[in-house]
């Protein structure tokens, strides 16, 4: 007699940092609220206001000597810690490269 076969399984999480919009789409506010990570609710009110779209830009692997307490907070942060890195690199470079207005003369007289 041969096995049943074993349902397909259903994907519950997304493959390569995409998500399921078509199943986002289908769930209620309640299960949103619900399944969110615990940081991500009792959000104030304007948490978003100064929210940016940001398009991610192609990569360089690059070797790169770090304070090894540096390297372990980051990992202690867990998976993706290198995007962490990188995102705290570019706030550094975007505070860094803002063009700073000249300073006013002060008129003679």
């Amino acid at each position: 007699m041969p096995k049943p076969s074993k349902p397909p399984s259903r994907k519950t999480t997304p493959t390569r940092g995409r998500a399921d919009l078509a199943r986002l789409r289908r769930m209620t506010d309640r299960e949103i609220e619900r399944t969110s990570p615990p940081e991500l609710r009792n959000l104030p009110d304007d948490f978003w206001r100064d929210a940016r779209v940001v398009t991610p830009v192609a990569k360089q692997a690059i070797s790169i000597r770090l304070d090894s307490d540096i390297v372990a907070w980051f990992r202690a942060t867990g998976a993706r810690y290198q995007t962490r890195m990188n995102a705290v690199l570019r706030s550094y470079v975007e505070q860094v490269a803002q063009p700073t207005r000249p300073a006013r003369r002060k008129r003679a007289g």
